[in-house]
């Protein structure tokens, strides 16, 4: 399947298929007409002597410069490899295509200038599987991720690297096997390709389906700690939250409801129970679990927005003339990363508070210390929960926000930046730590739940456990445990785990 993008409106839903499933993208031909008007005003100014900036003038500090209107394809050229200044290793494959689909979008808005055998190009290298290399580091996000980005748009002129049927090549062979040609840059197309925030962009949307995508599973791992812990359901009472009015909380009130219903677990301690509260950890689930659901579908707008947006420089405007303005900074970018950092954050730190309980005989009601069988002979999930408290503590520090740590860099021309590009570059490492944290939680918490025997579950959190046991068997005696915690991060990560529960019930980022 190809998805058909329409700028101006792409929905997140479309870029998460192409992150999530690698589906090539190509723009609605009805915006070709757009796209080559501003080609043709662009190729109109290289003509002529007035010096406009990024096409017939140098760039950045060297924007005074007049070109020659005979070496404007040379300077276009120079900007690209001059510019290929990236270091680190290279981008994971998904996001590159999302970094490719999204400068579609952006050139599709008919300001950039560029030439339709560009978008043509970039179509058909999405299409045959052409992807760039591109280093992970060597952007501040402010005149574009001019780095990243010219390693891109280098393959597209038959420079760099790229991989293609599993093979690194050189960009001109990567192409020649996929039948496609390199282009020659004309005035301004070069500035087009890497003015822009698509690798930033790109890199946050990538944290962001990843970040919700471990929130749902979040929840059912905290209904299931919160029925192995034999805690209160009561506090997800429906009246609770419509109290205090936040969406996200209602919603995950409501999951933690249905993911919980019919549990026999949960009826057998209704009446008799001593405990007066449980811990926050799993009192509060709606309250913080909530806020988190809050500020992601608050970034998805945000992210959506900046998905649809023309970031290069200068821009063809709708009376036809050409303006040099600020639209590559990506500072939305920036405070968007930074959000979903404080989201991931809490997420991990919630479950794993809710981890430590349940491997703590003083407050797990009844179970076992480290939820051993024989505990002393054998040391259960003592280290498990070390873990979890290791990778919590990483996010913790890796959750200080990016977007205050502006530099001046090109000689103070670019005297703020935005820091975007590897403030969300960090969140690719945080959701792996999130997927291990709530792994961990799920084995955790099904081992609870199955020494609550013969008592049992609700229907559909033996759906759950089902898909966990499946990869990871009932802990009996010790083991070698580092494959069982593999092998649960990616149950999370995957989706698998959110798959096992019935549809409907996990909260949606469009809320």
């Amino acid at each position: 399947m190809t998805i058909t993008l329409h700028p101006g409106s792409v929905s997140l839903k479309d870029l998460e298929i192409i992150y999530w499933t690698g589906e090539p993208a190509r723009l609605d031909p009805a915006f070709d007409a757009g796209i080559a008007k501003a080609a043709a005003r662009i190729a109109e100014i290289a003509a002529g002597n007035a010096p406009v900036y990024g096409i017939n003038t140098g760039f950045g500090k060297l924007a005074s410069i007049k070109i020659d209107s005979a070496d404007v394809a040379t300077l276009q050229r120079n900007l690209i490899l001059s510019h290929c200044c990236g270091v680190g290793a290279p981008l994971p494959e998904n996001i590159v295509r999302l970094i490719m689909a999204l400068k579609l979008v952006s050139l599709g808005r008919g300001a950039s200038g560029v030439r339709l055998e560009l978008v043509r190009l970039i179509e058909g290298m999405l299409d045959k599987g052409v992807i760039p290399l591109i280093p992970e580091k060597g952007s501040v996000g402010a005149s574009g991720d001019l780095a990243p980005l010219a390693h891109f748009a280098a393959v597209m002129m038959g420079e760099a690297e790229a991989f293609f049927a599993g093979e690194r090549l050189s960009g001109a062979e990567a192409l020649a096997r996929a039948g496609l040609k390199p282009v020659v840059l004309a005035a301004k197309e070069g500035l087009a390709l890497i003015n822009g925030t698509q690798t930033s962009t790109a890199l946050a949307l990538a944290g962001l389906f990843r970040a919700h995508r471990a929130a749902q599973s979040a929840l059912i791992t905290g209904a299931m700690s919160t029925d192995a812990a034999m805690g209160s359901s009561a506090p997800f009472h429906a009246d609770i939250h419509t109290l205090r009015g936040h969406k996200g909380q209602i919603d995950t009130a409501a999951a933690l409801r249905a993911l919980l219903e019919s549990s026999v677990i949960r009826q057998s301690h209704i009446e008799g129970d001593e405990r007066v509260q449980d811990p926050y950890c799993i009192r509060c689930q709606p309250q913080v679990d909530g806020a988190c659901l809050d500020l992601l579908r608050s970034v998805a707008r945000t992210l959506e927005i900046e998905a649809n947006a023309v970031t290069d420089n200068p821009l063809v405007l709708s009376d036809n003339s050409v303006v040099s303005g600020g639209n590559f900074h990506a500072e939305p970018v920036a405070f968007a990363a930074d959000q979903i950092a404080l989201a991931i954050c809490e997420i991990g730190a919630i479950s794993q508070r809710r981890i430590a309980l349940l491997v703590d005989p003083t407050l797990s009601y009844g179970l076992p210390a480290f939820l051993a069988k024989r505990p002393g002979l054998n040391s259960g999930l003592m280290i498990a929960e070390v873990t979890s408290a290791a990778l919590m503590s990483e996010n913790k520090q890796m959750s200080h926000p990016a977007s205050v740590d502006s530099t001046p860099t090109s000689a103070n021309q670019e005297d703020h930046v935005s820091m975007a590009c590897h403030g969300a570059r960090r969140l690719l490492q945080m959701t792996e730590n999130l997927f291990s944290i709530i792994g961990i939680e799920a084995l955790t918490a099904a081992q609870g739940v199955e020494l609550r025997a013969p008592l049992s579950t609700s229907p559909e959190l033996l759906k759950a456990i089902a898909a966990i046991r499946g990869k990871v068997p009932s802990l009996d005696v010790d083991r070698y445990m580092a494959n069982d915690l593999a092998a649960a991060a990616e149950l999370v990560a995957t989706g698998a785990l959110n798959a096992a529960v019935s549809s409907g019930i996990l909260p949606v980022l469009e809320g």
